[in-house]
């Protein structure tokens, strides 16, 4: 079965939730503004600059060694909901030109927070709760492309590694075609695929471990005491970890094509262009009890934090202006360029071995050789067509077109990509009958119940027409402001 559609402001409908395993509902934690931009990981490199830079979300009390204590103590927070006083941050995208000078790739509206309450007997996020999701020496990903059926993981392609590396998305945004599913690769497109086919930007997706091992709130290597369930978003939790706490799944969205038809690469700022090195980090500032009192109410099927009546929202504006104090330490860092190489002088390392640890600054990294230089430029291997079905068209709100969480059925081409039907407009989706629904009911692996295969599907229609960004110039582009997918550019 599946729920109505219903239709909301520009033109969205309501979100459906489809499980075997009992889903609670979920909601998706804008974060429109960013606190900073800057090389801090109190989570991995507590007390002194980090290798490379991070882009911040969450409460600005954000530091060098930064705690529960000190983020409930934020003066604001650039999230939606005043009392989410997290923090979450992930590497920044950065644009290397042909001479190694690089730039920062505009992030378009923030990031999201989904928080997915998969499983029983969910717990809130105790105080000092810390997760930390990918590897950022990780240059390679080791299993077959695209994924198999879920019903089919067995073996190695079952292991906690490779869950780990299957929890990663680089999402091609075209809203001229039928969206992609969430998680749907997990390696970062080549430059010439983005501009050939992502007309929107690039959509980077984090799944985080929601099985816990219910007594520790971190560990040496910060996952230790978490892990995935068996098929990365729900599942199973293996023996040891049947705890489960909010499932965390981070989207950001960076305008890669501000950049089409730029000679370069794009490169996430650990250095790595293959995308397999993504990471992200969160730690908990929510007060205890009124997280548990989200968790069991907060389950109306759109995810909108407006239907969660817990929930003070505050506005876009207020969100911007959320921002932390810049250590004296990082005041010259000039981690948006442009500038010479990697902010921290990180090396470009494309694997596909595993990446060497480097030392913050260290001098030894980086070095173009000339301004015309492009063999030092590591390009990324050309991603195949991936074809799918498309899901059905179940949105969740008017929060941007690229907030879909879509479950898809996928194949691997090695064609060109495939010419796909146009988004439907208002009328099209008033008019869907219950027969329509059901030839287009996405068929998937994930997981059965009485011989009928169900699975998450959160996916969002927005029929707005939009106009593309033009080209960024060799050493600086203009900054562009959209009021589409997720807002404006930083």
């Amino acid at each position: 079965m599946r729920a109505g559609i219903t239709t909301v402001a520009h033109a969205a409908v309501a979100a459906a939730i489809f499980a075997a395993q009992p889903v609670h509902g979920f909601w998706r934690m804008r974060c429109p503004g960013r606190t900073g931009v800057a090389r801090m990981d109190p989570l991995v490199e507590p007390g002194a600059p980090s290798d490379h830079a991070h882009t911040i979300h969450g409460g600005n009390n954000f530091g060098f060694d930064t705690g529960y204590d000190d983020l409930m103590a934020s003066d604001c927070t650039s999230c939606a909901v005043t009392q989410d006083r997290s923090a979450y941050w992930t590497p920044t995208l950065q644009f290397v030109y042909p001479n190694g000078t690089s730039e920062l790739v505009g992030q378009t509206g923030g990031m999201l927070a989904y928080y997915l309450l998969f499983g029983e007997n969910i717990q809130a996020f105790p105080p000092g709760f810390r997760l930390l999701a990918g590897d950022t020496l990780m240059r390679n990903f080791s299993f077959p492309v695209p994924d198999p059926p879920k019903s089919s993981w067995s073996g190695d392609a079952a292991t906690q590694d490779a869950l780990r590396q299957k929890a990663l998305g680089f999402n091609c945004l075209n809203y001229d075609r039928d969206p992609e599913a969430t998680l749907y690769r997990h390696t970062m497109p080549s430059k010439q695929y983005l501009d050939d086919n992502c007309a929107n930007g690039l959509r980077l997706e984090l799944m985080f471990p929601s099985c816990w091992n219910g007594q520790d709130l971190d560990s040496d290597d910060h996952k230790s005491h978490v892990a995935y369930p068996s098929l990365v978003m729900d599942g199973d939790c293996p023996e040891g970890f049947e705890q489960r706490v909010p499932s965390l799944l981070y989207e950001t969205i960076w305008a890669t094509q501000d950049f089409a038809g730029v000679e370069g690469e794009f490169v996430i700022s650990n250095g790595d262009p293959t995308g397999c090195g993504y990471h992200g980090d969160f730690i908990a500032g929510w007060d205890e009890d009124f997280l548990q009192l989200a968790v069991d109410t907060c389950t109306n099927p759109s995810g909108n934090i407006e239907d969660c009546p817990h929930f003070d929202i505050q506005s876009e504006d207020d969100c911007r202006s959320c921002k932390f104090t810049m250590p004296s330490e990082l005041d010259d860092d000039d981690c948006e360029g442009p500038r010479e190489g990697l902010p921290g002088n990180v090396p470009i390392q494309a694997g596909p071995e595993y990446a060497s640890k480097v030392s913050p600054g260290d001098e030894e990294t980086f070095a173009p050789s000339s301004d015309d230089a492009t063999s030092s430029l590591p390009v990324a291997t050309h991603m195949p067509s991936l074809g799918y079905s498309a899901g059905t068209r179940i949105a969740t709100d008017n929060y941007g077109e690229a907030t879909d969480l879509i479950v898809a059925e996928k194949q691997q081409s090695t064609a060109e990509p495939a010419e796909t039907t146009p988004l439907p407009t208002l009328d099209d989706i008033q008019a869907v009958s219950e027969e329509e629904e059901d030839s287009n009911a996405v068929t998937t692996t994930t997981y059965t119940s009485a011989g009928i295969v169900y699975e998450l599907v959160i996916e969002e229609v927005e029929v707005t027409v939009t106009a593309t960004t033009t080209a960024a110039v060799k050493h600086r582009r203009h900054v562009h402001h959209h009021n589409h997918h997720h807002g404006a550019h930083f």
